[in-house]
């Protein structure tokens, strides 16, 4: 053992505060598995519903009536229902009648597995809130500037990708960064369909160590670091596209 371990060791042996993952390689890196699993669900999730958001905004402009409602039917099916639901309705419901694939071994598996359900759940649900929040962004783009690229000869969609979008990016920034903090912390209910990240290794671990209340202090913790982290890079990037002569 080293330093580190062992005084973590030494306070199970002292006061019984069960820390075991910071003494026990296994554990170590089983915790640590789940780690990764939950920084990878984070970004993949983080990365996809912004661009869920930008399309959804986008098609939200459209002059086809038919597409704005599919969009609209899309927001209030995700905003009215609990993500957790959601998550059960993609991963026992659709799941079950997706076709399955042979593998290598000849052996019929599902098209999906659990974490990629997640990811497809947790994307559309934190999606359909960027719509919206885009949208608001978008709107709130002064019709001069609008009508200033069209008089300059920009197309619709060069003036929305030129113009219009890093506008509205600037002004829903902070909307967008609440709602991107929230899906960060939704990503535990991924426990629920046995996606093996911090929440579900930790159950795990506590259930052969009797050590709850340790292991629910470390994912508070590790959670807490997760998120502010996320946070001080999101105000970070919103000081950097802070346009002078605006208050954005």
């Amino acid at each position: 053992m080293n330093v580190f371990q062992e005084f973590f060791y030494w306070l199970y042996d002292a006061y019984g505060l069960n820390f075991i993952v910071f003494y026990d390689s296994w554990e170590f890196n089983r915790y640590l598995v789940g780690l990764t699993n939950t920084l990878y669900l984070c970004v993949i999730c983080v990365v996809l519903s912004v661009v869920v958001g930008i399309a959804g905004a986008w098609l939200q402009t459209s002059r086809f009536a038919p597409l704005r409602w599919v969009v609209y039917c899309y927001i209030q099916f995700f905003r009215n229902t609990p993500p957790l639901a959601q998550m059960y309705f993609f991963y026992f419901g659709l799941g079950s009648v997706m076709p399955r694939i042979t593998n290598d071994m000849g052996l019929q598996e599902p098209m999906f597995g659990n974490f990629e359900w997640a990811i497809i759940a947790l994307t559309l649900f934190a999606g359909a809130f960027n719509v919206e929040i885009f949208r608001s962004g978008i709107e709130a783009v002064p019709k001069t500037t609008v009508e200033a690229a069209s008089a300059l000869g920009y197309s619709r969609w060069k003036a929305y990708v030129h113009i219009i979008f890093p506008l509205a990016l600037r002004i829903c920034m902070p909307g967008l960064t609440n709602n991107l903090v929230n899906l960060l912390k939704t990503t535990s209910i991924a426990y629920a369909i046995g996606v093996a990240e911090v929440l579900y290794v930790a159950n795990q671990i506590w259930a052969v160590e009797f050590n709850v209340p340790e292991m629910m202090n470390l994912v508070l913790v590790t959670y807490l670091v997760i998120v502010s982290s996320f946070v001080w890079m999101m105000s970070r990037i919103t000081k950097r596209m802070r346009i002078p002569g605006y208050n954005w």
